[in-house]
């Protein structure tokens, strides 16, 4: 006869976890999939895909140009490269993705201090290509500040949110702080496009963290003489310019851009069938979405930068009613940078913008670069993974509150309130 155990007060029943015991592989991941995002996900997998097919399209042009008389690569060599670094980005995202916040700040601060020592070492041991030192090479070849991207996002988001224990701290010094020491490092290189990018996510930190008005003129002001001193001391950054103002000749790299991104038409000419790409230099990663212009129209280009807007409205549509400030500030600070390099890669292939050697990120050809976007993206599903049920618990509560206030005294309502609120 199958008797039933007596309850005892305190002491566990079968299948109940223990304070303290370590949660099964198994329930992790159904924890995980209850709070993770499935629409944010599934937007950045769907990009991800069509990269795939993009690169596959580029894949014939970068390897023809690449091509030697001793050596002829394959057209898809590029192609079943990136299916191999995409396979290890995708593992690298859902595993960052798991982790918890408080995690993912402590690891963002150390990412942020070892990216920072090695900008240190990129002068001095740096790769050189085409003219900049932004690689290091140790068996592998890799951009310190791709990887201090998602990084540098978390350590200001964290430097900001001391303000919530102290008012009074230099927060905003601090910040800027760190970010004279990354630009500079970045215009050793040089590297102005990076250099703005993240200017722009620190300055959209600090307005998100309450930054004085009076102090926005001057902030815009120092920016503006930045650029100025950029333009006259930079010979490369000059050149740009000066070639992006004069409208350019039938060579240079962004008008060859634009021109590809408009052979297609509206429907393009069709997937293998594009013939501008094969003049068009990094056609697999800086210069891709014009041969999604070319061999898939105007109208896929537009569902792309669709795409870009659906993700970045996602995530703010999850910061909105954070009330975490390191949350809110850290979420806003990748989705910036994430946002910001898609869409200077556009602007670059409408020619609407200087010629910068910028990604399109989840979509370009990339070793390291699509490891290290792939842990910004994995950190942000991270930072935006929150309970399903917690809105559910919040109104019950208001409701039980609500219910009580109609039926009870004033003070034996306050009294039921500080009790579950206290």
């Amino acid at each position: 006869m199958n008797m039933q155990r007596p309850y005892v007060p305190g002491a566990t029943r079968p299948g109940m976890r223990r304070p303290g015991q370590k949660l099964s592989r198994w329930t992790e991941l159904t924890i995980w999939w209850r709070e993770i995002d499935r629409v944010l996900l599934g937007l950045i997998l769907a990009l991800m895909a069509f990269g795939t097919v993009a690169v596959a399209a580029a894949s014939p042009a970068s390897a023809d140009r690449l091509s030697t008389a001793t050596q002829t690569l394959d057209p898809l060599y590029f192609f079943y490269r990136h299916l191999a670094w995409q396979a290890i980005g995708i593992g690298v995202m859902i595993a960052i993705s798991m982790v918890s916040r408080e995690n993912a700040r402590r690891g963002g601060l150390l990412l942020a201090a070892g990216m920072l020592g090695a900008l240190f070492l990129v002068p001095i041991v740096g790769a050189e290509v085409n003219g900049a030192r932004r690689w290091l090479d140790f068996g592998m070849r890799f951009q310190p500040s791709e990887f201090l991207k998602p990084a540098f996002a978390i350590a200001v988001a964290w430097i900001l949110s001391w303000r919530m224990r102290d008012p009074n701290l230099p927060v905003i010094a601090l910040s800027a702080v760190a970010l004279v020491v990354v630009a500079a490092l970045l215009m050793m290189q040089p590297n102005l496009g990076d250099t703005i990018l993240f200017f722009g996510a620190w300055f959209v930190l600090i307005l998100l963290a309450g930054v004085p008005v009076q102090r926005m003129g001057a902030l815009v002001g120092i920016g503006g003489a930045a650029m100025v001193a950029t333009y006259f001391l930079y010979d490369n950054a000059r050149h740009r310019i000066d070639s992006f103002m004069g409208g350019g000749t039938a060579f240079d790299q962004v008008d060859l851009a634009e021109r590809t991104l408009l052979a297609g038409g509206w429907t393009g000419s069709g997937y293998g069938l594009g013939l501008r790409k094969m003049n068009l230099p990094e056609a697999h990663t800086d210069y891709i979405f014009s041969v999604i212009g070319e061999e898939f129209g105007l109208i896929v280009c537009a569902l792309v930068v669709i795409v870009y807007l659906a993700i970045v409205a996602r995530v703010l549509m999850k910061l909105i009613d954070e009330d975490d400030l390191f949350a809110l500030l850290a979420g806003a600070g990748l989705i910036t940078l994430f946002a910001g390099q898609a869409f200077i890669n556009i602007l670059v292939n409408l020619q609407l913008f200087p010629s910068k050697g910028m990604t399109l990120p989840l979509i370009s050809y990339g070793g390291s670069s699509t490891i290290a976007l792939c842990l910004e993206v994995g950190l942000l599903l991270a930072i935006t993974r929150r309970n399903p049920f917690l809105k559910r618990e919040t109104r019950g509560l208001a409701d039980v509150i609500g219910w009580n206030e109609r039926r009870a005294p004033k003070k034996q309502a306050d009294a039921i309130r500080r009790e579950i609120y206290p």
